[in-house]
């Protein structure tokens, strides 16, 4: 396997060793050397082919490629007789090559697509076996774009159903054509949506019923136990007991028993609520959301195996966001200049598998995970001596374990902070144990909202349709009643990722009185890549499933998380750019920081854990999904 391994040379200007980066190691999973190379990538650009074969050295075939692009984009800029929409995409796929193909993005990112064409076009038999088939593919799909062919229009979704021609139709007909086009687009739209269950679909509805009666029969608990939270937060499930009870009720197959028992054993974070068990499909596992859920908290074993190899620093191997270097102050985190973290409790009561805090959080409802009442005082006298901090996040872990005197304590001291605008709550509460939402728990948190002063928010993290259930919307009507807005981040991941799933999110939270917030681009941390999802995905489905919602639908905004930094946005492609595509096919993007055009901050160098064809491959094999549905995916840069 050759790749180019390049110095960092010592040019006059910007210092590019400087910018941070991943690391993550070469995935060659299908060499390409079963495609037929002239058929599938050089017949779509020929001329690139000639280039490639008849340069006697990189340098010339990279000059001559230069000069091929431009005359490109000049002809766009003569017109083409192209549809304006097709044109874009070639000039945008046009800027992309060119800056695979640039010296300096060699330089910062230690490999050369450049090379590899070459060697492809020289020597396939030899090259092919170098670099995966998703690196062919992206070439393919690239070439495509640049030649005003991308494999785009239709949607598959869209196939069949023609526009209306408003030069031909006008007025009343016009609108009625129109309605009647729309209509038939919303009709498909459904049927993608009716794959993916709710939990306020009455059918799920009963059968959680008789999930929740099993779970109780199994641990010795009444119907009035069920909604009382603190005997949830006794019996949450980990441990030994916890995995014997998860194999009695929910068909545990080997492999995650397997990574279950390792992570017991090892002490790598694991446990969930009974309410939350009670989600499984415990007779028909990985049916219909019963992905979304087991995924949740069930850990796969190369998360496990990887968190056993870093035992020893854990601390530090996995703290992708550098908490470390962003904390001024025990229990805070700041990355923002009006906003802080105050980590009220390192602990939950259930573990989510891709935490960004797993280099942390032990084990769940871990009492050493709760800070002392001391220490949290320090921390928010830190607060009173920051009069810029307007924002405060109480977050962890999850701060509702803690009592409500203990709650009330921390809202009641920042709410005495005039400078404290805003107070929001960080849990994943209303879906591992809605019931800790008490009547009186909402009155007291709602009381300290001052109209035109003070506000109170709760900000959760729900992932999928399958976890909204009446509880989860009954505790947001007791928070909304007494005045808390309840907003949502949804964590991007490959388990929710499929087309349309997020819309059904999307519905389901509006029904239950929750506005989507964030769509989290998942931190890009190796041991969760069984989780990740090619950046290209997100801006995929912001772009064409979201935009099909009404507007208060789709008010979260698509974000990435730079290390040290904070939240950039995803949906524009001035905040990032595509710099390389790996010879595994994983694309390396140079992210700017949030502070561009304000400081010469640098930027940071992320890759995507997977390749768009290895996501492709992983939708099929899990899901059955067709990657047709998925073809306008290659022309998100």
């Amino acid at each position: 396997m050759q790749t180019l391994r390049l110095e960092p040379s010592p040019a006059r200007g910007y210092d590019y060793t400087r910018i941070n980066k991943t690391d993550v190691p070469l995935q060659i999973v299908k060499p390409a050397t079963s495609i037929n190379l002239d058929e599938f990538l050089w017949s779509e650009d020929p001329q690139v082919h000639e280039i490639l074969l008849t340069s006697s050295s990189l340098e010339e075939a990279r000059r001559s490629l230069f000069l091929y692009l431009n005359q490109k984009e000049w002809e766009l800029s003569q017109g083409t007789g192209l549809h304006p929409l097709i044109e874009s995409i070639a000039r945008e796929a046009i800027r992309v090559f060119k800056n695979i193909i640039s010296p300096r993005n060699e330089k910062l990112t230690g490999y050369s697509a450049l090379l590899h064409l070459w060697r492809l076009a020289k020597f396939p038999r030899d090259a092919a076996a170098e670099v995966d088939e998703g690196f062919v593919y992206e070439f393919k799909h690239l070439f495509k774009a640049i030649n005003g062919r991308p494999d785009i229009y239709p949607a598959k979704y869209a196939e069949g159903l023609e526009q209306v021609d408003f030069t031909r139709l006008k007025g009343r007909a016009a609108g009625i054509a129109r309605s009647n086009y729309l209509d038939e687009l919303a009709r498909r739209i459904k049927r993608y949506l009716e794959r993916y269950p709710s939990g306020l679909d009455p059918k799920v509805i009963e059968k959680r019923r008789r999930n929740r009666e099993r779970i109780l029969e199994i641990l010795g608990g009444t119907e009035d136990d069920w909604r009382d939270y603190r005997w949830h937060f006794r019996n949450v499930l980990k441990g030994r007991r916890g995995i014997e009870i998860l194999k009695k009720l929910a068909k545990i197959d080997e492999e995650d028993a397997k990574a279950m028992e390792e992570a017991v054993r090892y002490r790598i974070p694991f446990g969930l609520t009974p309410y939350y068990l009670h989600l499984f499909d415990l007779d028909t596992p990985w049916k219909a959301g019963d992905h979304q859920v087991r995924r949740q908290v069930l850990p796969p074993l190369h998360y496990v195996k990887v968190m056993m190899e870093h035992r020893e620093d854990r601390e530090y191997y996995f703290d992708f966001m550098g908490e470390h270097d962003t904390s001024p102050h025990p229990l805070i985190t700041r990355r923002y200049p009006m906003v802080a973290i105050l980590k009220a409790a390192n602990t939950c009561p259930q573990i989510c598998v891709y935490c960004q805090r797993n280099w942390e959080i032990v084990t769940a409802m871990d009492p050493d995970g709760v800070p002392t009442r001391k220490a949290i005082d320090k921390a928010i006298d830190w607060f009173a001596e920051h009069p810029e901090i307007r924002d405060v996040l109480i977050t962890g872990g999850d701060p509702m374990i803690l009592s409500d005197s203990m709650l009330e304590h921390i809202v009641s001291r920042l709410a005495e902070l005039d400078h404290i605008e805003l107070i929001r709550i960080g849990t994943r509460i209303l879906v591992t144990v809605p019931f800790r939402i008490t009547d009186e728990l909402a009155e007291m948190l709602g009381s300290y909202i001052e109209p035109g002063k003070r506000i109170l928010s709760i900000s959760t993290h729900i992932e999928s349709a399958y976890e909204v259930t009446p509880e989860t919307a009954e505790a947001v009507f007791k928070l909304r009643r007494n005045g808390l807005m309840v907003y949502n981040q949804q964590v991007y991941t490959f388990w929710v990722s499929r087309r349309f799933e997020t819309v059904a999110l999307r519905i389901a939270l509006k029904k239950a009185g929750i506005d989507p917030y964030y769509n989290f681009y998942p931190k890009g941390k190796w041991e969760t890549k069984d989780y990740l999802v090619p950046v290209a995905r997100i801006l995929q489905e912001r772009k064409e499933e979201a935009r099909l919602l009404p507007g208060t639908y789709r008010t979260e905004e698509p974000v990435f998380n730079v290390p040290r930094l904070g939240k950039n946005h995803l949906r524009a492609w001035q905040d990032h750019e595509l710099i390389m595509i790996r010879p595994d096919g994983r694309r390396v993007y140079l992210w700017h920081p949030w502070e561009k055009n304000i400081q010469l901050v640098d930027p940071y160098i992320y890759t995507d854990i997977v390749s768009i064809k290895m996501y492709l491959d992983k939708l099929v094999e899990v899901f059955g999904e067709d990657p047709e549905d998925y073809k306008s995916i290659w022309y998100y840069y």
